[in-house]
């Protein structure tokens, strides 16, 4: 497995904590930056890691900023992303079971370091569960294809 892995500079102290946890799985990681702390906009490096999963470079991604939502927002204008923004492991669970989602953001100031890899470890442990879900993941897929479902 390879993960796109991207943050902003608010995501920068949170960033050892995820590959930790995907090294320890021996998970390959293609690290879209930043790399410092200078103040830099989340959507360059969102779209990047983004851009990784949507072409198949990348099977899934994982984005880190200050509070997960920003950069999950950008990631997800580009087609074929469904970024989830996780502050807790139920929802890392259910985002893979039942919406099949490809990308995870966290908040690097929301989160501590344990709270943080129990979610990235939560996210990576789940399966999409397919059935009627696939229905449903169908019909955002319509969505973004600028059908409407009504």
């Amino acid at each position: 497995m390879k993960i796109a892995l991207a943050n902003d500079h608010g995501g920068l102290d949170l960033k050892p904590t995820v590959l930790e946890v995907l090294r320890a799985r021996q998970i390959e990681v293609c690290d879209f930056g930043t790399f410092t702390t200078d103040s830099c906009d989340y959507p360059v490096f969102a779209q990047k890691a983004a851009d990784a999963v949507a072409s198949g470079e990348c099977e899934l991604g994982i984005l880190i900023c200050g509070t997960g939502v920003g950069i999950s927002l950008a990631a997800n204008k580009v087609k074929g992303i469904r970024c989830v923004c996780c502050s807790e492991p139920y929802s890392a669970a259910m985002s893979r079971r039942h919406n099949n989602a490809n990308m995870l953001a966290i908040g690097a100031r929301v989160l501590g370091t344990e709270a943080a890899r129990l979610i990235v470890e939560t996210w990576l442990d789940n399966q999409f569960e397919g059935d009627r879900h696939q229905r449903r993941v169908d019909l955002i897929t319509a969505i973004e294809n600028g059908e409407k479902l009504y």
